[in-house]
C-alpha cells in the first residue's frame, strides 16, 4: 500500500515473528478437514454459506483478526455482509454442547463475509443476534479502514469506531430521499484568478482525477471555490467529500453549496447536528441518496459512492489530527482514499504546510496558485516594527503595542472593525522576570506562575500562592507579563479607546461573524470571526511567543495563523493593513510580508531533508515507563534502516498541569523514544511496531506503552 504522503511503501521485508506464527497455524489448520456446520444445539443452520466471518469490536492488537461463527437459519436473511451483529466472545467462559461452543459474553461486531466452510477445525459458536439488517460496512470502507490501521500500527476495530457512527434505530427506520439528478457544469467564477483554476474544474467535470495543492488567495471566496469544485464533480456523475477543521468552516461551505446547487444535493456531517441527525445524514450518503459531503474530521471516512474528489481545507490545523487510537490525520486518510478510489484530490489553504510542499515536489500533485499580480491585488499591506520605527520609538521593539500598532488601530477604526490576534486566552496566563525574561516558576512544583484577575500570584499547576518570588537566574524581584491574554488585551484596548465597542472571541465564546461597523475584535488564533466587508486592519501581537515554542513546526504554525487572520482583512488597495509585532528579520515574518507561504514551506522542506526530519522521513514515538520502553525496544524487530533516537524523559505531569491524551497520568515519570526510517520503510516500521505491541498485549501485565506513528510534535 502506498503511503499517503507520496512515498512508495512496498510493505514489510519480512513478517514479524507473531505474524509468522499465525501464518504457520493457519497452514496447519488448512490440512485438517474443514468444519461444515449444519446444526447447532439442535437448530438448523443456514443452508448456503452457513459460516459468518466477523470482526469483533475489541480494539486490542492481538485480536485484530476475523473470527468465524455459524449462521442460524432464522438469521440467514438478515446476516448479510456489512451488518452489525452480536456474538458470544470471551475465552474461559465457553463450553461445548452438542458439538458446538456456547457461553461467553455478548459483544458487538461487523459481519464481514459469508463462507461455505470455515478454516477453523473446531466447533463454531453461532451468531447471537443481527442488530440491524442495515449494511453499514461496505467493502470499500473496510479496505480503507484496513489501510489506515496498517499505516498507523493500529487495530481495524479502532478505525471502524471512528468510521462508522453509533446506530440510531429511528434514523434507520426513516427512508432516505430519492437522489436528485446531477447538476450542470458550473462556471469557473473566482477560479479564474488562478493560473490553472479553470482547467482544474474542467478536468473534474469531464470525469478526470486531477490532484492539486491549492494556495488560496485571501478573502472569503475560498468556500465558493470549493463549492464549484464539488459541483463540477457532481456534474460528472460522481461524488465528492470535503473535510474542514471546524464547524464554522463547515457552515460556510454548506452555505456556499446550498446557494450553488440548492437543497438536497449534499449532506453536512458535524458533531453539532446530534447523534440521530448525523447518523441519518450518514445513512443517506451510504444509501446513495446524497453524493456530496461536507464535514469535520470524522467525515474523512464518509461512505460516498462513486467518489470523484476529496478536498481538505487548512490541513495544518490541529483539529484534523484524531485524538483517539490509532490517531490518524485527515490529510493522510484522504490521500489514501485518493489512491484507493483513483479519484481527484484538492488540498487547499491560505498558507502551505511542509507536507503539501512535499506532495508538489514529489510530483504527486500539481500546484494551483495565482500570479503575483493577483496576490498583490487580494492581500492586505503587511507592516512590521523595523529600524525606522525604532528611530521614532526606542521602546517599540520591547513594547507590546508599539506606536505603529496604535496608529494602525486609530486609522482602521475610522473605516471599520479592527482585529487583534492574541496568542493566549485569559487575563495574564504567564509571568516572567522583568530583568532577564526567565519564566517565573513555582518553588513547590516548578509550574508556571500566573497573575489571576486582579489577584495574587499563583501557580497554574498546584495552585500554591507565591508572595515572595525572586528570580533564581538574576536575583530580580520584578515581574512582567510573558504572554498577556485576550481578556487583559481587551481591557487595555477598551481603556485606550473608550468610545469603541470591544468584542472578544475565544474558547469560552467563539464568534462567527461581526458587523462591519467600527469595533475592536480581540481573538485567539483560530477563533477569528469574519467581519462583514472585511477588517480595516489587524494587529498580530506577541509574535515571539508563537515563534519561541520548542517545536519543529513553530515557524510554520505561526505563519499559518498569521495568514489566516490577515486573510480576513481588506485588500491593500482599499486600505487594508496588518501590523505584526515580531522580529522583522525572522523567516516566517518575512514570508508574511511577501505573502509567500509556499516559498517558506519549500525552504522548510529542504532543511528537513538535510536533517532527516518528517515528512521526508517517517517517525514513530514509543512512550511509557523507562523499563517498559526499554523492554519494548529490545523486543521489536525494526527495519534495517531504522534509527532509534532517545529515549529521553517526558515532563512529569503534576496536579492541575496539562495532560495529553494517551500520555502519563499525574505523577508518572515516562520516557519517549523516536524511531526514524527512510522513505519506503514506513510500512515495515508500522508492521514491526504493531507486531511487537500485539505480542506484548497478548502476554498481559506490565506497564502501558504508547505507540504513535507520525506524531504531530517531535520537538
Amino acid at each position: 500500500m502506498s503511503s499517503a504522503d507520496g512515498e512508495r511503501d512496498g510493505g514489510a521485508e519480512g513478517a514479524p515473528p507473531e505474524q509468522l506464527a499465525l501464518i504457520r497455524e493457519s497452514v496447519r489448520q488448512a490440512k485438517v478437514p474443514r468444519a461444515k456446520p449444519r446444526t447447532w444445539r439442535g437448530a438448523e443452520l443456514a443452508g448456503e454459506l452457513p459460516v459468518a466471518r466477523v470482526l469483533v469490536d475489541k480494539g486490542v492488537l492481538h485480536l485484530d483478526r476475523y473470527f468465524d461463527y455459524a449462521v442460524p437459519a432464522e438469521l440467514d436473511a438478515d446476516a448479510q455482509p456489512g451488518v452489525r451483529v452480536r456474538v458470544r466472545f470471551g475465552a474461559g467462559r465457553h463450553r461445548v454442547r452438542d458439538g458446538r461452543r456456547e457461553g461467553g459474553g455478548l459483544i458487538d461486531g461487523f459481519l464481514v463475509e459469508r463462507l461455505a466452510e470455515s478454516d477453523y477445525s473446531g466447533p463454531l459458536a453461532a451468531l447471537a443476534q443481527v442488530v440491524s439488517p442495515e449494511p453499514v460496512l461496505s467493502a470499500e470502507l473496510l479496505g480503507l479502514a484496513r489501510a489506515v490501521a496498517d499505516r498507523y500500527a493500529g487495530s481495524l476495530a479502532d478505525v471502524l469506531q471512528l468510521a462508522v457512527p453509533p446506530r440510531s434505530a429511528r434514523a434507520e427506520q426513516k427512508p432516505s430521499p430519492a437522489p436528485l439528478p446531477p447538476p450542470g457544469v458550473p462556471e469557473a467564477g473566482s477560479w479564474g484568478r488562478y493560473e490553472r483554476g479553470a482547467g482544474f474544474l474542467e478536468a473534474l467535470a469531464s470525469g478526470g482525477a486531477p490532484r492539486a495543492v491549492w494556495n488560496a488567495l485571501p478573502g472569503p471566496e475560498w468556500s465558493d471555490e470549493i463549492a464549484r469544485a464539488v459541483a463540477a464533480t457532481l456534474a460528472s456523475g460522481r461524488g465528492a467529500l470535503v473535510v474542514v477543521p471546524d464547524g464554522r468552516a463547515a457552515g460556510r461551505v454548506d452555505a456556499a453549496l446550498a446557494a450553488l446547487l440548492g437543497e438536497g444535493q449534499h449532506a453536512l456531517l458535524t458533531a453539532d447536528a446530534g447523534p440521530e441527525k448525523r447518523y441519518r445524514q450518514w445513512l443517506a450518503v451510504r444509501r446513495g441518496s446524497v453524493r456530496a459531503v461536507v464535514g469535520t474530521r470524522a467525515a474523512m471516512f464518509a461512505p460516498v459512492q462513486d467518489l470523484g474528489l476529496v478536498v481538505i481545507w487548512d490541513d495544518g490545523d490541529d483539529s484534523h489530527s484524531e485524538l483517539h487510537a490509532p490517531q490518524p490525520h485527515a490529510r493522510e486518510v484522504l490521500l489514501l482514499r485518493a489512491a484507493l478510489d483513483k479519484c481527484g484530490f484538492l488540498l487547499g489553504s491560505w498558507s502551505c504546510t511542509v507536507e503539501a510542499a512535499q506532495l508538489v515536489e514529489s510530483g504527486w500533485a500539481r500546484p494551483l496558485v495565482a500570479s503575483r499580480d493577483q496576490v498583490r491585488l487580494a492581500a492586505p499591506l503587511v507592516r512590521t516594527v523595523g529600524d525606522g520605527d525604532l528611530a521614532r520609538d526606542e521602546a517599540a521593539r520591547a513594547a507590546r503595542l508599539p506606536t505603529l500598532a496604535w496608529q494602525a488601530v486609530r486609522e482602521g477604526l475610522k473605516h471599520g472593525p479592527v482585529l487583534v490576534q492574541v496568542p493566549r486566552r485569559g487575563y495574564v496566563p504567564r509571568m516572567a522576570c522583568a530583568q532577564c525574561r526567565a519564566a517565573a516558576r513555582c518553588r513547590h512544583c516548578a509550574g508556571p506562575l500566573e497573575a489571576q484577575d486582579a489577584g495574587v500570584l499563583r501557580c497554574g499547576w498546584c495552585g500554591v500562592e507565591e508572595n515572595s518570588w525572586h528570580c533564581p537566574e538574576c536575583g530580580g524581584f520584578r515581574l512582567r507579563a510573558q504572554v498577556v491574554g485576550a481578556r487583559r488585551t481587551a481591557e487595555e484596548l477598551g481603556r485606550a479607546f473608550p468610545a469603541v465597542p470591544v468584542r472578544t472571541s475565544g474558547r469560552e465564546q467563539v464568534l462567527d461573524t461581526v458587523p462591519g461597523t467600527p469595533a475592536l475584535v480581540v481573538s485567539t488564533p483560530g477563533a477569528e470571526p469574519v467581519a462583514e466587508g472585511g477588517y480595516a486592519a489587524a494587529l498580530l501581537l506577541d509574535g515571539w511567543a508563537m515563534l519561541g515554542r520548542p517545536d519543529l513546526r513553530a515557524g510554520e504554525d505561526a505563519l499559518r495563523r498569521w495568514i489566516a487572520a490577515s486573510s480576513l482583512v481588506r485588500p491593500q488597495g482599499v486600505g487594508g493593513t496588518v501590523v505584526v509585532v515580531a522580529e522583522p528579520t525572522l523567516r516566517p515574518v518575512q514570508a508574511l510580508v511577501r505573502w509567500d507561504p509556499v516559498g517558506h514551506a519549500v525552504r522548510e522542506l529542504a532543511e528537513r531533508a538535510e536533517l532527516g526530519f518528517p515528512p521526508v522521513s517517517r517517525m514513530a514515538a514509543v512512550a511509557g515507563a523507562a523499563e517498559a520502553v526499554a523492554e519494548f525496544l529490545a523486543a521489536v524487530e525494526l527495519p534495517p534502516d531504522a534509527e532509534v533516537l532517545g529515549p529521553v524523559p517526558v515532563p512529569v505531569v503534576l496536579a492541575g498541569g496539562p495532560r495529553r491524551v494517551g500520555g502519563p497520568t499525574v505523577g508518572e515519570r515516562w520516557e519517549r523514544a523516536l524511531i526514524r526510517v527512510r522513505p519506503g520503510s514506513g510500512g515495515a516500521l508500522a508492521a514491526a511496531l504493531k507486531g511487537a505491541q500485539a505480542a506484548r498485549m497478548a502476554r498481559g501485565g506490565g506497564d502501558v506503552v504508547r505507540v504513535r506513528v507520525d506524531p504531530p510534535d517531535i520537538g
